[in-house]
């Protein structure tokens, strides 16, 4: 039987996107405002302290931006399952790297040794995402026996400590802190014994304090961290000039490029205090939009996550958000004296290459999870992805139409 079109108007389906677009546009944003932060914070410090050309950490950190959303792209392509192959190659070459940074060709900067070939590479900025995605495929292999110590938390601990220790060699707290961390939050995602996880947040502050009076860097921080709390006047340098930049921005702040505590003293501007100048140029109504871009991110990316076809897919989608996230987090709040100074760069707004680099390809494990959800999806309502996409939403407003065959075509 022939239907009018007049009689009846069947709500038609969107094709799901193979990307999504309200993650990729979040990420977007925060490029956009660390390519202005560096080009605003990057200048002077080019000059005075690179000997370089004004406009050359802008410069230098387009070509990682675009490195980085190569790489992305290309990991985006690539079934997610299929790095499983990769997996062991990954870790024997960031291995080798923390070896070499630590005890070969390190070269020392502000008391470490964290970079090789003149900064343009921080192995514990890949350590990072390598842990998060090898906990990922290690985790999803061994759901049956994570709740044996032998078979769960042992080789866990093993695989963390290798990484960790070879990080500690140069030394980088920041970034030890991080793959701990990183590693109790995928234990606990990935299905991991709740007792098991107590005993390593136990173990873990034990040694954490340990370290802390073994190494005189770790005790001055954790020192004028307490003593910032109770007076702002007798916290870190870095801290004080991070307040200073914060009162001077106040609600509107005073105007991009216009910032002074960069030129007067703020450690690192165009890096790991690239915040304060963001509080200072853009004020609290500015630096609260990007805290809010950092929360959107953190919920989208938890949304892709739950919606994952697979265990697998969960895990590396969550871990990454989280990852990129806790990042964020801590960079922020060591501006303001919430936590002890650490050496996180700010995602996607920090200048360095190692940073930029590593975080894009993250974005592009998130995507592909979400390319393999719009794919499941598709296929389980019976439509070929080369279908004609409609992007205005599913309420029929001007829709561009799907060729259908009518009811009595045979």
């Amino acid at each position: 039987m022939n239907t009018k079109p007049g009689n009846m108007k069947k709500k038609e389906r969107s094709l799901h996107l193979g990307i999504d677009v309200p993650f990729l546009v979040c990420v977007l944003a925060l490029l956009a405002v660390g390519l202005l932060m560096v080009y605003s914070a990057g200048w002077e410090y080019s000059v005075t302290t690179l000997g370089e050309k004004p406009d050359y950490l802008f410069n230098r950190q387009i070509r990682f931006v675009f490195i980085g959303c190569i790489g992305a792209a290309l990991i985006y392509s690539i079934d997610y399952h299929r790095f499983k192959k990769l997996l062991f190659p990954m870790m024997a070459i960031i291995i080798i790297l923390l070896i070499l940074v630590s005890f070969v060709y390190g070269e020392t900067r502000l008391g470490a040794k964290r970079s090789l070939f003149q900064g343009s590479i921080q192995p514990s900025e890949f350590a990072k995402l390598a842990v998060v995605i090898y906990l990922a495929f290690w985790l999803y292999a061994k759901q049956e026996v994570l709740d044996s110590v032998k078979f769960g938390l042992v080789p866990l601990a093993g695989i963390l400590g290798l990484i960790a220790g070879l990080i500690m060699a140069q030394p980088d707290f920041s970034a030890v802190l991080t793959v701990v961390l990183m590693g109790g939050i995928m234990f606990f995602i990935g299905g991991g014994n709740i007792r098991q996880i107590i005993v390593v947040i136990v173990i873990v502050l034990v040694i954490g304090s340990i370290l802390i009076i073994i190494y005189p860097t770790a005790h001055t921080r954790v020192s004028d961290f307490v003593a910032g709390l109770q007076d702002p006047q007798n916290a870190s340098y870095q801290t004080q000039r991070s307040i200073e930049a914060i009162v001077r921005g106040g609600f509107w702040g005073v105007g991009i490029g216009h910032a002074t505590t960069k030129f007067t003293g703020l450690p690192v501007a165009p890096t790991d205090s690239i915040y304060a100048v963001i509080v200072e140029e853009l004020g609290l109504f500015g630096s609260s939009i990007v805290v809010l871009l950092f929360l959107f991110l953190l919920w989208r990316g938890l949304y892709i996550a739950n919606q994952a076809p697979d265990l697998l897919g969960k895990l590396l989608a969550a871990g990454i958000t989280i990852w990129i996230f806790v990042e964020a987090a801590i960079n922020i709040c060591v501006m303001v004296n919430i936590i002890p100074i650490a050496g996180n760069a700010l995602p996607f707004i920090s200048a360095g290459g190692s940073s930029m680099v590593t975080v894009l390809a993250g974005i592009g494990f998130i995507l592909n999870v979400s390319r393999a959800t719009a794919n499941q999806k598709n296929k389980e309502e019976g439509r070929p992805l080369d279908e004609i996409v409609d992007l205005r939403g599913n309420d029929g407003w001007r829709s561009v139409s799907r060729s259908r065959r009518s009811s009595n075509a045979h």
